[in-house]
């Protein structure tokens, strides 16, 4: 299985080598992570069993816990718990049920250990309500403790009312997503929204897009933040093309893109991923390429 736990923090070194080092301790191989300051957040892509995702989540939460204080927290994206969000993803033959099960068994001990607020979430969640993570994180950090007050919306483990500093979490199982982020060459954030707005799924865009418009106040631009959730459905390609489409129509340009993260390698356009202009890429950005690392086995390349 593979887990993606999402921090809030992106910004202080001594923090992110703590967490760095939490998550890269014991059995689960950390394969990738970053971190950005205007999001001020990082992402940590893990990928062995349930036992060590379990024990690697736990850990980097203990960090998490002790060093992010979210009264102090802010950041571009949206949250509501110093480990924001733990999705668990099958890998080859796993069946989502063991990851429902995984979520479920972390969750309850985030829960236990922390006294972190849990909704399960995705294919883990226990109502449909909560499927959404958006829905959940409604409001984020500054209105959960008012969230959680309304009917339907106790958490589904854990105290009732937010964590002081460390506020709730979301732990769900889902199929692979790809977070990626197009940079605009201005610091229009209005123009990285309209933008958003035309292409996501919930306004009648493209299919199993989320998108949301910032401005990264580090770089000077603005960018249109996306998660394609289901890259069969809309390939990276064509996010890349309505988003330039988009962008043309208002009378700004793209700047390039970022990948958050790793991408499976059928994602990537048959004829090279040149034309996605993603920032930095290499063959070591794939999740496949990754995983045969991690278990010792040679890469095939092929990829660039």
């Amino acid at each position: 299985m593979e887990a993606v736990p999402n921090v809030s923090e992106g910004g202080q070194s001594e923090v992110l080598r703590e967490l760095v080092a939490a998550a890269g301790a014991g059995d689960a191989h950390l394969l990738d992570w970053s971190a950005d300051p205007s999001h001020n957040r990082s992402v940590f892509t893990l990928a062995g069993s349930a036992d060590g995702l379990a024990a690697a989540v736990l850990r980097l939460a203990g960090v998490a816990v002790r060093r992010v204080d979210l009264r102090r927290h802010r950041g571009t994206h949206p949250r509501m718990g110093a480990v924001d969000v733990v999705p668990f993803v099958p890998l080859g033959d796993t069946p989502m049920g063991d990851c429902v099960d995984l979520a479920h068994r972390v969750g309850r001990a985030l829960a236990e250990r922390f006294g972190i607020p849990v909704y399960w979430y995705e294919e883990a969640a226990l109502d449909d309500r909560r499927r959404r993570l958006e829905a959940i994180r409604r409001g984020q950090f500054e209105g959960l403790a008012a969230r959680m007050r309304e009917p339907g919306w106790r958490p589904d483990c854990g105290p009732p009312t937010p964590h002081p500093s460390a506020g709730a979490s979301a732990v769900g199982a889902r199929a692979p997503l790809i977070a990626f982020n197009v940079n605009l060459t201005t610091d229009d954030v209005a123009a990285a929204r309209r933008i958003a707005g035309r292409i996501r799924e919930r306004d009648g865009g493209l299919p199993g897009v989320k998108a949301l418009g910032i401005r990264l106040r580090h770089r000077g631009i603005a960018q249109v933040s996306t998660n394609l959730v289901d890259y069969r459905r809309t390939s990276l390609e064509t996010l890349v093309d309505a988003v330039t489409r988009e962008a043309d129509a208002l009378g700004v340009k793209v700047g390039g893109t970022e990948l958050v993260g790793l991408v499976p390698a059928d994602a990537l356009p048959p004829s090279g991923v040149e034309r996605l202009r993603i920032a930095g890429f290499t063959p070591d950005r794939i999740l496949d390429v990754r995983l045969r690392r991690a278990a010792g086995c040679p890469s095939t390349g092929g990829v660039t």
